[in-house]
């Protein structure tokens, strides 16, 4: 080699070893983690030299440590080194097998660990990179020439092998690039102070008015009163049906009123201007119009596990003069707590319930004993199909409410059964008629006290219902404006009284938290210092980082990451993702999942879409419904405009014929009605042949009243049946359980068909009716057989 060429070489090893200053790794000018290849050149990577490390610790010691199990390696690219195979020809070829040797070495040094984990490396986070760094540098063909210097070095003896971290760590900061940006990430996700979040709430001094009182005591009356007589007023309700009855009441009133839902934006001036007051679903509330009044309805709802984020904005950002706070008495304390921190006042007027109910001391026991005015409540839609066919096969009319029946639908049901001239007096419905819905019930009945719910965690569980959920499901019975002055509450079975009792008697656990939600803006500034990872990592690590006080909690984002997860592999900008991941869906419907996947998909194409291309995809003008799986289909395809139509209001362009699908919409609310009103007949169509939704589970889980000893968690038999006991599948017997037909009626059929058949036809009859011990038993003959 001639001399010219070793000093060239020498010059370049030179300049690129001097790169290796104790600056912290990865920052460009504005401050944004970059992720380059393995090839860059080191001035856009410097490695950190140990001398600064060690002086260097992770995070602030007021942060709780980041979950790294949420740190996704990202995949660098193999390129070779810009300056070639510089090092070898300086040194010599490097052994694989004693590079092994020296790189296993340096993984068990403790001393190393330790200075990885005061650069944010734990454990974790350490092997991974390690096993990255092993691997590129035993299966690259070239290394960059310092880094092949360093490592030929210490095969020969002539270096340390901790010399080998500053390179280590500039490989692990290329493929966990949140390393070096880990102070700006928590300071974005610091949601310690959300009070500051709404500048133009806090550049006025608002009066807050608690109106705090049960079901059924005038609290929410009080304070439209005075929504009403201001110049200008927002009421913000959590469902749509809510928001809908004060937009009707106040045009009746005289005063013009704007309706302003997820999927709906109603103007009163048919020049689209806004009016002064506006009745609308909480999370579309404004927080930027300045108001005179604003109503917030079922403020306890502030610590629901999934929306309470929208009660937290809107209390703390509404722009109003006065805030009118309606709710369970149990939020009144915290409420006061949370306007300390705006230095807000809160006065409190207190309401007493205007017509009394009281438990019953006896259960229902039977279908039989039910009484015009009587509402069933279930936790579930199987039992609604069985209790509402049995209601039936007594000659008695029922109506049915249920959570995913459309608005219209429930309205309609409703109206059915307050109607005194309409032959339906029973009422079957689940906790879905706890908001929203006027009805006229005298006789309040639990059918079980076992809910399903999603914890904080997202996680499913069964439970028995708290206070607060039985208070306000009992409190329908008798309200002010039915024609029951005085409401009963009882349950379907005997056992399950005395638990409703101390259920009913104990008080509302009082409010302590309030639910907080990243926003777009935050979500954005994550994936601005982390542009590789995927947007349900960024809300992941965002919550991981994610620092509130003793007053808040982030809200369970489980369905955000569900949706998140589904369209990752569609090309979308950030906004658009995000915005498609907060559609209100049913995730537990396959066809709205699909439906939500193909808009995300013509949307990426940049294909309007229109009312031709979703009459296609719904396969319109539906039918109406044959059986009870029809029913849940139509409910789906419901569900699927109402999320085109919640789209259009944020997409207008990509989904611009709104008017013609709200019209198909509510033709398909009247197929479904018809097809509600018919349901017992549905049922009976069902195929019985597939698993009958009919069915009520023989199971029960056992119910263990607060403070009881007996596990939540134990299953029980009601009617004392083994656990492992099947139940009989003849006709016969599915009609007697059903309630089409009674055991003296069948006694008396079988009569009837011993006289017209054979002995031999009457024994093969008695056999398909004889219950599930023959059954039992032929199955042990035939397995003898088999032996």
């Amino acid at each position: 080699m001639s001399v010219n060429r070793c000093m060239y070489l020498f010059s370049r090893v030179q300049r690129r070893i001097s790169a290796l200053t104790p600056r912290s790794s990865g920052a460009l000018p504005d401050g944004r983690c970059h992720v380059v290849g393995s090839s860059a050149v080191l001035k856009l990577q410097p490695a950190v030299s140990i001398e600064s490390s060690r002086g260097i610790s992770s995070g602030g010691s007021s942060s709780r440590p980041p979950d790294t199990s949420l740190f996704v390696p990202l995949n660098i690219k193999s390129d070779g080194p810009l300056d070639g195979s510089v090092g070898a020809e300086l040194t010599q070829p490097l052994d694989k097998s004693e590079l092994l040797k020296v790189l296993n070495r340096f993984y068990k040094r403790k001393e190393m660990q330790k200075l990885a984990a005061d650069q944010g490396l734990d454990a974790r986070l350490f092997h991974q990179a390690f096993i990255s760094f092993r691997k590129y540098v035993l299966e690259m063909t070239s290394l960059g020439a310092d880094l092949h210097i360093i490592l030929n070095d210490i095969c020969c003896g002539a270096g340390h092998i901790d010399d080998i971290f500053p390179y280590f760590m500039r490989h692990a900061k290329q493929i966990f690039p949140m390393l070096d940006c880990m102070e700006d990430l928590r300071k974005i996700s610091d949601l310690r102070v959300p009070a500051n979040w709404y500048p133009e709430a806090r550049a006025i001094q608002r009066k807050v008015t608690f109106h705090a009182g049960p079901t059924n005591s005038g609290k929410t009356y009080h304070a439209i009163q005075r929504y009403l007589a201001a110049k200008s007023g927002v009421y913000c309700g959590p469902l749509k049906l809510l928001a809908h009855e004060i937009f009707e009441k106040s045009n009746e009133a005289g005063v013009p009123c704007d309706l302003v839902t997820g999927e709906e934006r109603t103007f009163m001036d048919p020049d689209g201007r806004a009016a002064g007051h506006v009745a609308c679903t909480i999370e579309m509330s404004s927080v930027t119009t300045p108001y005179e009044v604003a109503v917030i309805d079922e403020i306890q709802m502030i610590r629901d596990p999934a929306r309470g984020w929208a009660w937290t904005r809107a209390l703390l950002g509404l722009c109003a003069e006065e805030i009118h706070v309606c709710g369970e008495p149990a939020a009144i304390n915290f409420v006061r707590e949370l306007m300390y921190s705006t230095g807000e006042e809160v006065e409190v007027h207190t309401y007493q319930r205007l017509t009394p109910f009281s438990v019953l001391d006896h259960a229902v026991e039977t279908l039989d004993n039910l009484r015009p005015g009587d509402c069933i409540v279930c936790f579930s839609k199987n039992d609604i199909y069985s209790i509402s066919r049995q209601i039936e096969a007594r000659g008695l009319e029922c109506a049915v409410i249920y959570g995913s029946l459309p608005p219209g639908t429930k309205l309609s049901q409703a109206k059915k059964f307050n109607d005194p001239d309409d032959p339906c007096k029973i009422l079957v419905a689940t906790d879905a008629i706890g908001m929203g819905l006027n009805l006229s019930i005298k006789r309040i009945i639990f059918n079980s006290l076992v809910k399903p719910s999603v914890n904080e965690k997202g996680e499913k569980q069964m439970d028995t219902i708290s206070t607060s959920q039985a208070l306000q499901i009992a409190g329908r019975a008798g309200r002010f404006s039915s024609k029951f002055k005085e409401g009963e509450v009882t349950t379907m079975h005997r056992d399950d009284l005395p638990i409703l009792k101390e259920i009913l008697s104990h008080t509302v656990e009082p409010i302590e938290t309030a639910g907080l939600h990243p926003t777009a803006e935050q979500i954005e500034m994550f994936a601005y210092h982390l542009p590789d990872a995927t947007l349900s990592n960024l809300v992941d690590i965002f919550v991981s980082l994610s620092q509130v006080d003793g007053l808040y909690f982030v809200c369970n984002i489980d369905d955000f990451k569900f949706l998140a997860d589904m369209i990752q592999h569609i090309p979308l900008n950030l906004r658009s993702r995000y915005v498609f991941c907060t559609a209100p869906i049913n995730k537990k419907q396959p066809f709205v999942c699909t439906s939500f996947l193909k808009f995300a998909r013509q949307f990426s194409r940049d294909e309007p879409l229109t009312f031709d291309w979703v009459c296609r995809h719904v396969s319109w003008p539906l039918a109406a419904p044959k059986n009870i799986k029809d029913l849940v289909h139509l409910e789906a395809v419901h569900d699927v405009l109402d999320l085109y139509l919640w789209l259009s209001y944020r997409f207008m362009d990509m989904f611009p014929d709104t008017t013609l699908v709200r019209e198909i919409q509510r033709e398909l609310d009247d197929i479904i009605q018809q097809g509600v009103r018919n349901i017992t007949r549905l049922i009976r169509a069902t195929d019985t042949t597939t698993s009958d939704p009919l069915q009520t589970q023989s199971r029960r889980r056992s119910i263990t009243p607060p403070g009881g000893s007996s596990g939540s968690g134990q299953m029980r038999q009601r009617g004392g049946g083994g656990s492992g006991q099947m139940m009989d599948s003849s006709l016969a017997n599915r009609l007697v359980r059903d309630g089409l037909l009674t055991p003296d009626l069948l006694k008396q059929l079988q009569n009837e068909w011993s006289k017209e058949h054979s002995p031999q036809q009457q024994e093969l009859y008695n056999q398909s009716t004889s219950g599930t011990g023959s059954q039992n038993n032929n199955k042990v003959k035939r397995k003898k057989k088999k032996k």
